[in-house]
């Protein structure tokens, strides 16, 4: 069992998620001993991109002063590490590979929300990923839609393009609606608020019970 885990390409894929992680710590590194305030700004970008959206990531981005190009890269750069571990730790507790309490808690989530769109999504194949991940709404991320791509029994190219495609180019709607924003209103601290609180509300129970399962391990 433990040969045929390490040749599954979903194990190369965590592998994967694990390299980008070391990246991400490496340029953070070189940051928090160069320039301290840039690693802070991009730690709570990675925060609040993982805990909120991409839309909160992005608009931490416009409001930290971040280029165009630099901030849909590093919005980019997490969803697709984001996307390595939870479409691997899926896929991989699907085949019941994985059998920690909390993941297996976590997966079964991501399975209920993947259930709510498929029917919806299945006639149209790749596409319907893409315009599903693509639609800058909470719900609609890559992390869904890579599962939901597994359930279609997509090819791994297929839903990882459809997954990949669609949320930058969400990330690339989010930032310049936020750039016209902040640049004619002068709002973007306002907007980034209230998305935060927006996302934060609604999950303050479910964030506190999945503290809880990680803590009985």
């Amino acid at each position: 069992m433990k040969h045929t885990l390490i040749k599954s390409i979903e194990f190369k894929i965590l592998l994967t998620g694990v390299f980008l992680s070391v990246l991400l710590m490496a340029y953070l590194g070189y940051y928090a001993i160069t320039d301290f305030r840039t690693a802070e700004t991009l730690l709570l970008i990675f925060g609040a991109h993982t805990f909120g959206g991409r839309a909160a990531g992005v608009g931490l981005c416009i409001y930290s002063g971040m280029g165009a190009l630099p901030a849909i890269a590093y919005n980019f750069y997490i969803e697709v590490l984001i996307v390595c571990f939870t479409y691997a730790g899926f896929v991989l507790s699907a085949k019941s590979y994985l059998r920690v309490g909390w993941i297996m808690t976590l997966m079964t989530r991501l399975n209920e929300k993947a259930l709510k769109h498929k029917d919806k999504i299945q006639p149209y194949g790749w596409i319907g990923i893409f315009f599903f991940v693509m639609t800058p709404l909470p719900v609609t991320g890559p992390v869904i839609g890579s599962i939901i791509g597994y359930m279609l029994r997509l090819s791994l190219v297929k839903n990882l393009s459809a997954t990949f495609l669609g949320t930058l180019t969400a990330i690339i709607v989010w930032f310049y609606c936020f750039d016209f924003l902040e640049h004619r209103f002068h709002i973007i601290q306002y907007v980034f608020v209230v998305i935060a609180v927006a996302i934060v509300i609604p999950h303050l129970k479910k964030i506190k019970e999945f503290i809880a399962t990680i803590k009985k391990g």
